[in-house]
């Protein structure tokens, strides 16, 4: 897959997107952006905002399996991995899969499962696989989680641990749309739901090949060092109590990648990393006041991060990428 191909996919889903969604333009970028990174996404906002519908409508646009699972304070991890069970008939045990087996999971209001449901994610979010009973399975890729949750409602919810949220490739916030938008959402929504309408537009091999262009897509080693910078400048904060660890220097690089691509370019640029940086490492920060100051303050000081962090120069011939085998 070359340069041009890619751009025509991310275009192809850009489009099958917006037939459906108003607006939320960033936010579908960043989301692709996940997705061509190889990474997990948080999406974290109010109620009613689309948070469910724009994971549904990508599984729709990508011919690749989907589950949805409503995590719920009684769910159990074998409800999510599977069970062996035994067959009577055949004497001996088989193993029936859960919704994990899958290639794009929806995991619903995350928050609301207890933290040793929500601990069940971990291996299979960091290395697609899960063990059960001693057995490893691999899981199918494309992988993607894709997990819901409201950062206002408290009650019965199990705020993310530390290991959890850093499993997460970005945390994403779309907020409400504008006065034009929230009429053109009612006009779109009006006599039917266009999201019975969304047919895919890429297969899940497709998807595999753009992961692997993105992953070549090049750094200079000045914006390697830069990207090392920001993420010490996090630790090194009075205000932070756990700053970003050298797993959120890896994923601020791959999502820089696929930014960058996204924005039709086979190289990052400085801007490509400022793009991400807030929805990739402000999760990631533990603030000196606790959990409940994470959402604002955290991005404000990764904001604060960008703008002490010298910018290396650009190099005045833009790097060529080629042709991914």
């Amino acid at each position: 897959m070359n340069l041009q191909e890619v751009t025509e996919l991310i275009q192809a889903l850009k489009t099958n997107l917006a037939t459906v969604i108003v607006g939320k333009e960033e936010g579908v970028d960043l989301l692709l952006t996940a997705l061509l990174a190889n990474g997990h996404v948080l999406l974290e906002d109010v109620p009613g905002t689309g948070k469910t519908l724009l994971a549904k409508v990508l599984a729709r646009s990508l011919d690749c399996s989907f589950k949805r699972i409503q995590f719920t304070p009684d769910l159990l991890p074998s409800d999510l991995s599977g069970i062996n069970f035994y067959n009577q008939k055949l004497g001996e045990f088989e193993f029936r899969p859960g919704p994990l087996f899958t290639g794009i999971l929806l995991a619903d209001e995350i928050n609301r499962a207890t933290p040793r449901t929500q601990s069940s994610l971990l291996e299979c979010m960091e290395e697609r696989q899960i063990t059960i009973d001693g057995v490893t399975h691999s899981l199918e890729a494309p992988f993607l989680v894709i997990a819901t949750q409201n950062p206002i409602d408290n009650q019965g919810t199990f705020p993310l641990p530390e290991a959890q949220l850093d499993r997460f490739l970005m945390r994403i916030s779309t907020g409400y749309p504008t006065f034009e938008e929230g009429v053109h959402i009612l006009q779109r929504f009006r006599e039917s739901n266009p999201l019975e309408e969304a047919r895919p537009v890429a297969s899940g091999r497709h998807i595999v090949e753009a992961q692997r262009f993105a992953s070549a897509v090049r750094v200079s080693e000045e914006l390697l060092g830069y990207i090392v910078r920001i993420t010490e400048a996090t630790r090194n904060s009075s205000t932070v109590k756990l700053g970003a660890s050298p797993r959120a220097s890896g994923a601020l690089l791959r999502s820089a990648q696929g930014y960058a691509l996204i924005q039709g370019r086979p190289y990052v640029t400085p801007d490509d990393i400022k793009a991400v940086a807030v929805p990739v490492l402000a999760h990631r920060l533990l603030l000196q006041h606790g959990l409940k100051s994470r959402e604002g303050q955290a991005a404000e000081l990764v904001q604060q991060v960008l703008r002490e962090v010298d910018v290396p120069a650009e190099p005045a011939v833009p790097l060529r990428g080629g042709r991914v085998e």
